[in-house]
């Protein structure tokens, strides 16, 4: 199988890890790495245990794959993908909430979160970032004036 992933290189995958398959919304059932290797910084060639027939993968087609958090510690500075959940401070407004998604449009990265009742897209970029603290799981940054204010009217 091919497992497209978001880490933003492929050294973090091994053998001896065990993937998290959402079968359904927050059922999981883990998949034993059997064999993998690297196509390229997105993509690994996959092989796990007891589904060998192409009928048995297809099951496993376009469904979201976990690992443990542990296994991703390290490289969450190379992909802001790896942020969502993560808390965006902000210096001047304070706690505005857990991010949500993260966008890509063009070569910026937007976090988007839901502060006070309304979606919020804010620029990670590294003029508006302070500070990323992976231990806490928090963005310390300093938006521009009246960037909130344009979306909460």
């Amino acid at each position: 199988m091919i497992l497209t992933h978001i880490v933003g290189n492929s050294k973090w995958l091994k053998k001896e890890h065990v993937l998290q398959v959402e079968m359904q919304k927050g059922s999981y059932i883990p998949y034993f790495i059997t064999q993998c290797k690297a196509a390229n910084d997105k993509e690994y060639i996959v092989n796990v245990e007891d589904i060998e027939m192409v009928e048995s993968a297809k099951k496993l087609v376009s469904r979201q794959v976990y690992v443990d958090e542990a296994i991703l510690r390290g490289y969450e500075k190379q992909s802001p993908l790896l942020w969502i959940g993560f808390r965006i401070i902000d210096k001047q407004s304070g706690d505005l909430g857990p991010i949500d998604d993260i966008l890509q449009t063009g070569n910026q990265w937007l976090a988007k979160l839901n502060y006070k009742n309304t979606e919020v897209l804010l620029p990670l970029i590294e003029q508006t970032i302070d500070s990323l603290d992976i231990k806490s799981k928090t963005i310390n940054m300093t938006l521009p004036d009246g960037l909130l204010e344009v979306y909460l009217g």
